[in-house]
């Protein structure tokens, strides 16, 4: 299965291997902007939209969503993405945003770190390890991308772990699952892979 976001308000579970849609639903009050499964199944997933909503739906009860977490002042969000190895925590980054918000799916609409790695400019994209609980990576229109720990918590996070300065805008990046200690990135008409 995979699972589709739309800037008609919905999110749609497929199933590809009939190339049908299991069920579509309403997943916010604007456009539906990300969504992804929970790792380990498909029956939980999560998006995120212009309404500045993070919200979770299981598709075993599709009567009710759980809202995690909302923008103090409605502002969009942009991208999500669970963590691979615990999957209590979910982040997210706001449209326009310089900020990545970590939250722990057990205590919604309480941040557990709010990452400020990218001041000034936009927050484009964000992956977490595919072999650690504590790290992450984002990037974003200052062309850097930056690997956080964040064992530390519940202290606050204050500065990256590594920090890469890319030729021009980073607008995606993916962590390899099969290779851990690569991280790929597209920044202006270039992908680039980064040994961390």
């Amino acid at each position: 299965m995979i699972v589709t976001s739309s800037i008609d308000t919905t999110a749609t579970v497929w199933d590809v291997t009939t190339m049908v849609s299991k069920t579509q639903i309403i997943a916010h009050d604007k456009e539906a902007f990300d969504v992804e499964f929970k790792p380990g199944g498909n029956d939980i997933f999560a998006t995120v939209g212009n309404d500045g909503s993070l919200r979770i739906f299981d598709l075993r009860d599709m009567q009710t969503s759980h809202i995690v977490y909302e923008t103090p002042k409605a502002e969009p969000l942009l991208r999500l993405g669970w963590n691979k190895q615990d999957s209590h925590y979910v982040a997210a980054i706001q449209l326009n945003g310089s900020s990545t918000i970590i939250m722990d799916c057990r205590a919604p609409n309480v941040p557990v770190a709010i990452l400020d790695g990218h001041k000034g400019s936009c927050a484009n994209a964000l992956a977490w390890a595919p072999h650690s609980s504590c790290h992450i990576c984002t990037a974003g229109d200052d062309s850097r991308a930056i690997i956080w720990d964040l064992s530390p918590l519940p202290k606050k996070i204050e500065d990256p772990i590594l920090a890469y300065n890319a030729s021009a805008e980073i607008n995606q990046l993916m962590w390899s699952s099969t290779e851990p200690d690569w991280v790929a990135i597209a920044c202006g008409t270039k992908i680039q892979i980064l040994r961390v």
